[in-house]
């Protein structure tokens, strides 16, 4: 696996577009819509190399603390331009109101390309990249408020210590949040989903990458692993509360979700 990911993390971004249409950008942008978080909120987001969650967590926090800032300066209609001017400058300064991402992948190819990506774009303020296995999280009890992995836990070996990590390093009343391929309830539409994933992919990964074996392995994971109704029983097993699931896209993707109480 980890072989897998060295080889495509520089065309990472550029197949996951091909593969699927783009439209893994909108379940993300779902995936953090669904997370909610709040200026303050500190997440932990696992196998997120490329930075994808981690910076849309950003842009959503600091639309937060804007609409907050706006708000406040509304409510203090007494100000003096003067002190409206220092009130907005100090609160830039903080846009994300102490909230922090880390960013956590056991491939260091992965965290080279979030890296770049973090600084083409303009991202370094409460954000951090950490070396690390899902598996063996380097980080203390009872840390982080929110959990994240997207398209990463099915190529964990071990998908029940992966789960029990995540609890531990969570605080009480914090959330694990999960994004990945599933398994397709139609059985018409499931059997195109098979024939574009095992004819197509492989050969789009070959044309765009370079690389047919390892797009190959990616599809084959996908349709090893769990499908809804058993990862919600394992996440449960793990610990978590008010575990339900969410299906896109009729199952394509679906966006698991679970409480530490």
């Amino acid at each position: 696996v980890y072989q897998v990911f060295e080889s495509v993390a520089k065309k990472y971004d550029v197949m996951n577009d091909s593969m699927t249409l783009g439209i893994h950008r909108v379940w993300k942008d779902i995936l953090v819509h669904k997370m909610n978080p709040t200026p303050g909120t500190v997440l932990l987001d696992v196998a997120g190399g490329t930075g994808d969650i981690a910076f849309r967590f950003i842009n959503y926090v600091r639309s937060v603390r804007e609409r907050q800032l706006q708000r406040k300066l509304k409510n203090h209609q007494s100000l003096s331009w003067q002190e409206i001017f220092e009130s907005y400058q100090k609160d830039k300064f903080n846009s994300l109101g102490d909230s922090q991402v880390v960013v956590c992948d056991i491939n260091r190819e992965m965290l080279k390309v979030g890296k770049q990506k973090a600084q083409h774009l303009g991202y370094s303020e409460g954000l951090s990249w950490v070396l690390g296995n899902a598996e063996e999280l380097p980080f203390d009890d009872d840390k982080f408020d929110v959990y994240t992995i997207a398209f990463g836990i099915r190529n964990v070996t071990r998908i029940d210590m992966a789960l029990q990590e995540a609890y531990r390093v969570l605080k009480p009343g914090g959330r694990f949040l999960c994004l990945e391929f599933s398994h397709v309830s139609n059985p018409v539409l499931s059997r195109l989903y098979d024939l574009y994933s095992f004819q197509v992919i492989p050969v789009l990964g070959e044309v765009i990458a370079g690389d047919w074996k390892s797009y190959q392995y990616l599809v084959e994971s996908i349709r090893q692993f769990p499908p809804q109704e058993e990862l919600k029983a394992m996440i449960e097993d793990a610990g978590f509360f008010k575990v339900d699931y969410e299906n896109l896209n009729f199952g394509i993707v679906a966006i698991h979700s679970g409480f530490k109480l």
